[in-house]
């Protein structure tokens, strides 16, 4: 028949060599000194529950044998033993495992297709709601770009070297808005590979400050560096890591300006921790309730209300996990509040 077969002498024998050698058929006679055929086929279906198991019965068993149904035999063939009934009966019993283990995948196939177009309709839904959202925030960011561009055309026109500096200014803001806002839309739209290398966190540091220094120039903000990281090294995307700190700190400028406070300061800090690296960036400005802390990471939820999209802090929140890291804030109404990440020296610390 070219099957391989084991066999055993007894009931407690034949569960003995089935839980060493777990055999996806077991044919066993009903009657067997010791532990019976039913008592064995109970043993293995509690064990092992998609093995079958095809009984041998006599003539006067038949009431036995149908009792190993009702336990979930696959069949029985009765004594004399013919070796083409037999090979019928296991033929049948093979089939039956080949066609479960098709269902199986087939099962698993059409989960993974059903999880894929959920995610899928998902992922057009959110677009949608994303594009309605960002609309109006858009529509500001191209009017203060017409704004500026048309102080700088005026003062070049008048050569006002006053009015050209500050279209200048306003033209730059603009365009650095856009940028974030079309770099969170990408990140969002579509998952990207990491493309990392190791990256000087001081140096780091620095770049991620200097993009900010800037607006809070212009605004009587102070930018308080406090680096101490060394000579330190991350494995990270710095593009990706770049916007993610970036978003936290236009966020608690914004939050500043919120503020009726006299004078505001953000404090930027990096420091080794037994995790990685910290980076803390922490302000004075308008804090927030518990409501809206339980909510910031929250797909289009913005504090900010037309003002925001709802997009920064859930990009940031994605770029900082799959780097492996973690970020956490804390925060008080009129106080300030502080965002803290968390990453892993090396890709291989990646959640």
């Amino acid at each position: 028949m070219g099957y391989e077969v084991l066999t055993a002498q007894n009931g407690t024998e034949a569960l003995e060599v089935f839980r060493r050698e777990r055999p996806p058929v077991v044919v066993s006679d009903i009657k067997m000194p010791g532990m019976d055929g039913i008592e064995l086929l109970r043993r293995i279906k509690q064990e092992s529950p998609d093995t079958e198991f095809v009984m041998i019965t006599g003539h006067g068993d038949m009431e036995l044998a149908i009792v190993s149904f009702k336990d979930h035999a696959a069949d029985f063939i009765t004594k004399p033993i013919h070796i083409d009934v037999l090979e019928i009966a296991l033929q049948k019993v093979f089939e039956k495992i080949r066609s479960k283990r098709l269902l199986a995948e087939y099962t698993q196939n059409l989960e993974r297709l059903i999880r894929e177009k959920t995610e899928l309709q998902n992922r057009l839904a959110s677009l949608g709601l994303m594009i309605g959202s960002i609309a109006h925030g858009i529509k500001g960011m191209l009017t203060g770009l017409d704004g500026g561009l048309y102080m700088l055309e005026s003062g070049l026109k008048r050569k006002d070297d006053r009015r050209i500096e500050e279209g200048w200014k306003a033209v730059t803001l603009s365009a650095e808005r856009i940028r974030k806002q079309v770099l969170d839309i990408l990140y969002y739209a579509k998952e990207r590979e990491l493309e990392r290398q190791q990256v000087r966190v001081a140096d780091f540091g620095e770049r991620v400050a200097a993009s900010v220094a800037k607006r809070m120039q212009d605004h009587d903000i102070s930018l308080i560096r406090d680096f101490d990281v060394g000579e330190e090294t991350v494995s990270m995307d710095e593009n990706a890591m770049h916007a993610a700190l970036l978003n936290l700190l236009d966020n608690a400028v914004d939050a500043c300006l919120r503020d009726a406070k006299p004078h505001h300061e953000v404090r930027f800090s990096i420091r080794p921790v037994a995790e990685g690296i910290r980076f803390d960036i922490a302000d004075n400005g308008c804090g927030m309730d518990r409501e809206t802390r339980d909510k910031l990471f929250t797909l289009f939820f913005s504090s900010k209300g037309q003002k925001g999209t709802g997009l920064g802090l859930f990009v940031t929140q994605q770029i900082v996990r799959q780097h492996g890291g973690s970020i956490q804030v804390s925060s008080t109404p009129g106080v300030g509040s502080c965002f803290g990440v968390v990453l892993p020296l090396t890709a291989g610390h990646n959640a």
